[in-house]
């Protein structure tokens, strides 16, 4: 007998589901601002949070390019670059600006530092000296939103208040303080509305749940139509059909739903302390393994469908280490290989999240296939403890770390790299701001064992798509990732937690439906129709 499904070995199954653990330790992320509450909006001090763009020349020579934050107070940036001038900068003397600078001012834009005086009174001192713009470095790399104190007296300020990190600052001085003339131009460029990175993210989100959720229910199917015709040939061997054909699909239950979230969360923090340039190439080599198992079974899959390659697909050969091996696993292999050693050397260049992203879904896929959902109690398990995960580690862990973890970790921060390497990702085409629209794995696996799950039921129990639970999964998924991005978009470009959104959208519909149908304590135990197919019938008469 031969099951047409996927067979993954025991070792291939460990590297799959360490990297989902990984990977599952991400979140939306956007220009993130540390923001300062303690003072609401009010008069002359009520200007949105923008980012501001401040390019250099060093010496009459464009030079880099730098990205702050304008302050809720002060007046506001051009947001077209052939309108802003070029201006001088100088440092302010004493440098914290919280006192009338000693050197005279014409009109130059000031450099000072934060920290001994409030921002808006460092705004004040540097307009009344007659600076046209104040530049406030920042004491660490990231930027903070300057809001005025409660009971600021003075916010009539007429000049504008830009945040920098203190790297772009201590550059600046570094050359004015060689002898250099520097001069900068300050505006604000508006973004898009739509960001399309993001709407190609939703695509591929939603599309690589359809594909898994398709894919596992037709092995689902399959398997459970070939058994039937080996029972149906009064056979005995079905006793140890288990031990002779390896399935290649791991169910989880309730216990390791639960054991998730604390290993989840013990790579999350050992990610939060060790980040650095040799942990994220430990990352990329992790990332690449599963990257390589993931496109190798997507394409043997995929070319097994195909009639000139169906015999090389079922023809074997015992490899050490490996065991059973198809010729056509074998062929594709070499492939898979060096497209992911390619993307590893070059993923640095401007177009390398092309391969990551399709090592990513080819993963994503792969994890679906053989990572199953047996029932609707561990997915709501399994679904409930993400969905705590992601709160906790997106927002409360600030409390403890002074950081959120999730969203430091999900930029890569102090390891040199532009994020880890567990994520889609696409440029910002038409964002003059550019940088990347990203989606963690987990927010896109977790759910998506659900909805697979979903659609395995309704084949099984021959549902058709109105009448069944996937097309309902699927509308749900899709709407809780399109609300993540709102939200995001709204919430001034602080990282969300997507699975925040997703989970009750998901398992909300799906528990409504059940309960609707009168299906839910089918579905919450069993995780299968009464009488799935033909071969349950043979097994309850005999």
């Amino acid at each position: 007998m031969k099951l047409k499904m996927s067979t993954v070995s025991c070792s291939v199954c460990t590297v799959v589901l360490a990297v989902v653990f990984l990977s599952c330790s991400l979140v939306f992320a956007g220009d993130i601002v540390h923001q300062d509450d303690v003072a609401p909006k009010r008069p002359g001090c009520e200007n949105n949070f923008v980012l501001v763009k401040v390019a250099t020349w060093i010496d009459g020579i464009e030079k880099m390019e730098f990205v702050g934050v304008g302050a809720r107070f002060g007046q506001t940036l051009e947001s077209k670059e052939r309108r802003a001038e070029q201006i001088r900068l100088a440092l302010a003397d004493p440098p914290d600006c919280c006192s009338k600078p000693k050197n005279k001012l014409t009109g130059e834009v000031i450099l000072v530092y934060r920290g001994n005086c409030s921002f808006a009174t460092k705004a004040n001192v540097a307009d009344d000296a007659g600076a046209s713009a104040v530049l406030v470095i920042n004491n660490q790399t990231e930027l903070f939103k300057m809001v005025c104190e409660p009971n600021e007296p003075d916010t009539d300020i007429r000049i504008p208040a830009v945040m920098l990190p203190i790297d772009a600052g201590e550059s600046l001085e570094a050359n004015m303080r060689n002898k250099s003339v520097v001069t900068v131009q300050l505006y604000s460029p508006q973004r898009p509305l739509v960001d399309v990175a993001e709407v190609f993210l939703w695509l591929i989100a939603v599309g690589t749940i359809l594909c898994a959720s398709y894919w596992s229910a037709w092995t689902a199917r399959q398997a459970a139509i070939e058994l039937d015709k080996f029972l149906k040939d009064g056979s005995d061997e079905y006793l140890n059909l288990e031990n002779s054909v390896p399935s290649g699909v791991v169910d989880i239950n309730t216990a390791s739903a639960v054991l998730f979230v604390v290993v989840a969360s013990c790579f999350l923090v050992m990610l939060y302390k060790l980040m650095s340039f040799w942990f994220i190439e430990v990352l990329v080599v992790l990332f690449c393994i599963g990257g390589v198992e993931g496109l190798q079974t997507c394409l043997v899959a995929l070319l097994s469908c195909f009639r000139w390659f169906e015999h090389a697909g079922e023809s074997f050969i015992k490899v050490p280490v490996f065991g059973a091996v198809s010729y056509l696993t074998l062929a594709v292999s070499p492939f898979c290989i060096a497209f992911a050693v390619l993307w590893a050397v070059y993923r640095r260049v401007s177009f390398a999240w092309i391969g990551q992203d399709i090592l990513g879904i080819a993963l994503i896929v792969t994890v679906l296939q053989i990572v199953r959902v047996p029932n609707l109690k561990v997915g709501t398990v399994l679904l409930s403890c993400a969905f705590l995960y992601d709160i906790f580690w997106v927002f409360v862990s600030k409390w403890w770390f002074h950081k959120s973890v999730m969203i430091v970790v999900a930029r890569g921060d102090g390891s040199g790299e532009d994020g880890i390497p567990m994520l889609l990702k696409i440029p910002r085409m038409f964002d003059p701001w550019g940088g990347y629209s990203i989606i963690g794995f987990g927010d896109i696996i977790l759910p998506g064992l659900l909805v697979t799950f979903s659609l395995r039921y309704d084949w099984l129990s021959k549902k058709n798509l109105r009448e069944g639970y996937f097309l309902w999964a699927m509308i749900a998924y899709g709407l809780g990732l399109l609300v993540t991005y709102v939200a995001l978009n709204l919430m001034d470009g602080h990282g969300q937690p997507a699975l925040l959104y997703i989970v009750p959208f998901t398992l909300g519909t799906f528990l409504s439906l059940g309960k609707k149908k009168g299906e839910l304590k089918n579905l919450w135990t069993k995780g299968e129709p009464e009488s799935p197919c033909p071969h349950i019938e043979l097994q309850q008469t005999e």
